[in-house]
């Protein structure tokens, strides 16, 4: 097991949005963090804010842009010098149009950001931590990670792999009786850069686009119950915004007969 006091928490896409507001949340716990996204200005203004309040803390900054999937990799290697406990899955961005009509090139980005480097960092940290007690993975997926959302196909079907990807994960991991957990939040409308990126403008306006929305340090705050139970889904009502914890929500084929039976690994 880690010594709490040397093990650090990781948070992708850290500089802005709920990236930022969990950082901060888990901060105010006394947790040491690695803060990672690609605008390093913004990184540090939010490592200087950390170590003003909490002066006893370490804040690494760490400047990468996980889409290209090299980085992704490279970023993994970086961190092993660190003793890790927690890894949050936070960067991703989505995208509202037809997909006849969606950007291609942005899409493209938004598969390897929210698909393929979501999947390599949790891959690498679930091999090298399963085994430690008190480690977690959280990774965030979205409401349209559940439910399909008009000009939102693409994106909700790239949230549908995380929180399948998710939930499968908390199953194999209970399975062999791991005791790492793994997480999934799903958010609702946060007020984020997420309208402007989705949208491609430069300014958008939440109180005109939607009739209720949850803040980024609300949403921090409901990773953080995610955090503090022992459920494998948070997720956010896209009717109610209410916030509920809950098991898994895909059907899962455990004990189906109709399964692939696994031969014994010595058997050539």
């Amino acid at each position: 097991m880690i010594e709490k006091s040397k093990a650090y928490t990781v948070i992708t896409g850290a500089s802005s949005g709920i990236g930022y507001e969990t950082a901060r949340a888990f901060a105010a716990r006394g947790k040491n963090l690695i803060i990672i996204a690609r605008r390093r200005h913004r990184l540090k203004m939010l490592q200087d804010e950390l170590l003003r309040h909490h002066p006893d803390l370490k804040v690494v900054v760490h400047e990468a842009d996980i889409s290209v999937l090299g980085q992704a990799h490279q970023l993994y290697d970086d961190l092993k010098q660190y003793p890790l406990e927690t890894w949050v899955n936070n960067a991703g961005f989505g995208n509202y149009a037809s997909v006849a009509q969606q950007e291609l090139e942005k899409i493209t980005t938004m598969v390897h950001l929210n698909i393929e480097a979501l999947t390599i960092l949790s891959s690498l940290f679930v091999r090298e931590y399963c085994d430690v007690a008190g480690t977690q993975l959280i990774n965030v997926s979205s409401a349209g990670g559940y439910t399909i959302v008009p000009n939102a196909v693409t994106y909700c079907a790239a949230k549908f792999y995380v929180s399948a990807f998710t939930e499968g994960l908390a199953h194999e991991l209970q399975e062999a009786q791991k005791p790492m957990q793994a997480k999934v939040l799903a958010p609702a409308a946060t007020q984020t850069e997420f309208g402007c990126v989705a949208n491609g403008v430069c300014e958008y306006d939440y109180d005109v686009s939607f009739s209720r929305y949850h803040t980024s340090r609300q949403m921090a705050g409901f990773l953080l119950e995610l955090y503090d139970s022992d459920r494998v889904v948070g997720v956010v009502d896209r009717e109610t915004f209410q916030f509920k914890l809950c098991g898994p929500l895909f059907s899962y084929a455990g004990s189906s007969a109709s399964n692939q039976q696994f031969m014994d690994k010595n058997i050539k």
